[in-house]
């Protein structure tokens, strides 16, 4: 079925999309919508209860569906919404970035921010059906299409299917030295959407397993650990390495330099292949991508240890022992 059969089979369906993608979205059908701003800044249970109030005015029943049009933060918050609108009601996603095509928008995960804090209210419901469209990424900035490909990068080194870790490094070195995005050419489209459809399948096969993380999805965190924290040391305030006039990473930048330290870790502690931190580090920066903390690392500290995946007072860690493998541990 198209998304248009898809969408004319629902009782009732309500978009809710990025600003920025209103136009892409109002092409899906005439449908109730809302075009919602997005940063982490907004994504608040605010935010949340703004679109649920929409929702209550636009006489959505139990049996409507929610579509979020968007990045992860409006599948995050459209999501978690239609969760707990009338003690849950369906959703579903339609991506329109890279980072959500390879992670955000599969799994189940909803949440928001806590006091500049990541996600720390949500729930985990699937959606109903993520429809991916590799063509919108043609119009993607720059640093949001990096920001996805650090993940899809994360995801291969979780999992390397067919060799795709190096594929997605050679596609994103000749995009970092030409400038070219490769959703712009046929051959670039072509190779880009087979390493989305195999990310997105590393993903799916393991939430399938796990859904709830509770063991095997843990697997997902690689990086996410100091990534977190990053985005909590940019948001919380005034620093002395806090340059106000520098841009602040984007998560999946932020993904890209706890990947680098999870590696680095890894090989003090003798479980990871020799030299893989400085293979990743190389790999990584050749992409154009940050690799390197923007702080001092006892000053993301208080983030860590207030991380979902902290535990007892020790810090789950999730660490890379060679291409295509991982290890969780309590440490």
């Amino acid at each position: 079925m198209t998304i248009k059969e898809t969408l004319e089979a629902r009782k009732q369906v309500f978009i809710v999309c990025d600003r920025n993608v209103e136009a892409f979205a109002r092409m899906l059908g005439d449908y109730p919508l809302l075009a919602i701003d997005t940063s982490e800044e907004l994504k608040t249970m605010d935010s949340v209860l703004a679109i649920c109030r929409w929702l209550l005015e636009q006489d959505a029943d139990r049996g409507a569906l929610v579509l979020a049009v968007g990045g992860g933060i409006t599948t995050d918050m459209a999501g978690f919404a239609a969760s707990i609108y009338k003690r849950g009601i369906d959703y579903a996603n339609i991506p329109t970035t890279l980072l959500c095509q390879v992670d955000a928008g599969i799994g189940g995960k909803t949440g928001v921010n806590l006091d500049s804090y990541k996600n720390i209210l949500g729930v985990i419901r699937q959606p109903e059906f993520t429809y991916i469209f590799p063509d919108v990424l043609r119009s993607l900035p720059k640093k949001e299409f990096l920001s996805g490909a650090a993940e899809m990068l994360k995801t291969f080194i979780i999992k390397d299917v067919n060799g795709d870790y190096e594929k997605a490094v050679k596609l994103l070195k000749e995009y970092a030295e030409s400038g070219e995005s490769p959703a712009n050419s046929l051959e670039g489209l072509t190779v880009l959407s087979a390493l989305i459809q195999d990310a997105s399948n590393v993903k799916q096969e393991i939430v399938d397993k796990d859904p709830f993380e509770k063991g095997e999805r843990r697997k997902l965190n690689l990086g996410h650990t100091w990534a977190h924290a990053i985005e909590w040391w940019q948001a919380a305030g005034d620093h002395p390495g806090l340059d106000p006039e520098r841009p602040r990473h984007s998560h999946g930048e932020a993904v890209a330099i706890g990947v680098v330290q999870a590696a680095l870790k890894a090989e003090g502690l003798g479980i990871a292949e020799k030299g893989l931190a400085a293979k990743l580090k190389a790999d990584f920066a050749a992409c154009g991508l940050p690799t390197e903390l923007p702080c001092p690392a006892a000053e993301l500290e208080p983030a860590m240890h207030k991380d979902k995946k902290a535990d007892g007072g020790k810090i789950r860690f999730v660490l890379p022992v060679k291409i295509g493998k991982v290890v969780v541990k309590l440490l």
